[in-house]
């Protein structure tokens, strides 16, 4: 009876490319900090996950993360079997208010530790079907930068293979007349940059208001031909969600907007979006993810995985979760599974394989997330 025996965290900041800073209406990102969550049996057999800690996003940093599991989440843990998985993450949701990144890390660390020991992979444990395809269309995202910048990192997506973008707007410099006219700009040089074959969305992190989403979006359908929008107006108003549907006649994602199982419910009962972008982490785990989408398959809304810019650890589990999702039969939007092509290095022996529109598991023929780090690269970027 396999036993936790440990549950041991790192913290690490890695940043970004220079070309690939994000700059949305949440603010400039130009480096990620996260924390490497790593549980040990009594036997010596571990599991791997990880934790996006940017406050900015999540409201987590690695420092709250690490003594929320040292103090809170571990002494739950320690002593139990892992094959128990729901009561264990029972105990982590009782253990802790809040914090989904850091739950969703230690879970998912569970999750890829359950796997190995049933030495199969882990979107099999999840129920997924034997003859799933180990990768999962994606689509790229375009900083909230200058249009020239702008173009040119939609060059570098078009350069990887990408045919689906999406551009941040809701961008809010207070220098143009129109809130929107730099989005405007930015989204028809993306356009420029790309051609028409290209499919291009914009994404406002609730940046913009309603009116104000859909005089954009109008504008944007007839001058650059976009074919969605995410989260347009804040989290919270659903109502804004459903008028920018109706006005606009375009897909709305809700992002922002999905935070937990009760969410994705509201979302339907206000018919105020189309599609779900969930995350691991921000359900607080893998569980929490694969029951949004449940929730949104029942109701004829599709599902995509959305990206905190995770690392190759995260990246693994959500292209897992993902493959899973897609075996139980919820249609996929492209996801966001574009993290490690963020960074300037990766952290896994093995990189998750990010090329012409896909992501893709490592072929290393191993159990659990099919993954391994590479200890000199976490130690390079290893902090206090």
């Amino acid at each position: 009876m396999p036993r936790i025996a440990r549950i041991e965290t790192i913290k690490v900041l890695v940043p970004i490319r220079p070309l690939l800073v994000i700059h949305s209406s949440q603010g400039p990102h130009s480096a990620s900090p996260f924390l490497l969550v790593i549980v040990h049996t009594e036997e010596g057999e571990t599991g791997i996950g990880e934790a996006s800690c940017t406050p900015l996003w999540s409201g987590e940093d690695h420092h709250n993360a690490a003594l929320c599991i040292e103090h809170n989440i571990a002494p739950e843990l320690i002593g139990r079997d892992i094959n128990d998985l729901p009561q264990l993450i029972n105990c982590i949701e009782r253990s802790t208010q809040g914090m989904p990144f850091t739950k969703s890390a230690v879970q998912m660390a569970l999750w890829d530790l359950l796997s190995k020991l049933r030495n199969e992979p882990l979107w099999r444990t999840l129920g997924g079907s034997i003859s799933a395809e180990p990768k999962i269309p994606i689509k790229f995202s375009i900083s909230g930068t200058s249009p020239s910048r702008a173009a040119e990192i939609a060059a570098f997506a078009l350069g990887h293979g990408f045919t689906t973008m999406k551009v941040k707007v809701g961008i809010r410099s207070g220098e143009s007349g129109k809130i929107w006219k730099d989005d405007v700009d930015r989204v028809l040089a993306v356009r420029g940059a790309v051609g028409p074959a290209v499919i291009l969305g914009v994404d406002a992190n609730g940046g913009w208001s309603a009116g104000e989403a859909v005089e954009a979006i109008n504008e944007l359908k007839d001058a650059a031909d976009i074919g969605f929008v995410e989260q347009p107006v804040p989290a919270q108003d659903h109502a804004g969600m459903r008028a920018v549907r109706t006005q606009t006649g375009l897909p709305v994602i809700a992002d922002e907007s999905l935070f937990e199982p009760q969410h994705a419910s509201d979302l339907i009962d206000a018919r105020a979006a189309d599609i779900f972008s969930v995350y691991v982490g921000k359900g607080g785990g893998i569980q929490g993810a694969l029951q949004m989408s449940a929730t949104g398959q029942a109701a004829g809304i599709r599902t995509l995985l959305g990206s905190n810019l995770e690392l190759g650890v995260g990246a693994a589990a959500m292209l897992h979760t993902a493959i899973a999702a897609r075996c139980h039969g919820a249609t996929l939007f492209e996801s966001d599974i574009i993290g490690p092509l963020y960074y300037e290095t990766e952290l896994l022996e093995t990189p998750i394989s990010i090329a012409k529109g896909f992501a893709t598991l490592p072929d290393t023929g191993l159990s659990g997330m099919g993954i391994r780090l590479n200890n000199d690269a976490v130690n390079t970027f290893r902090v206090s």
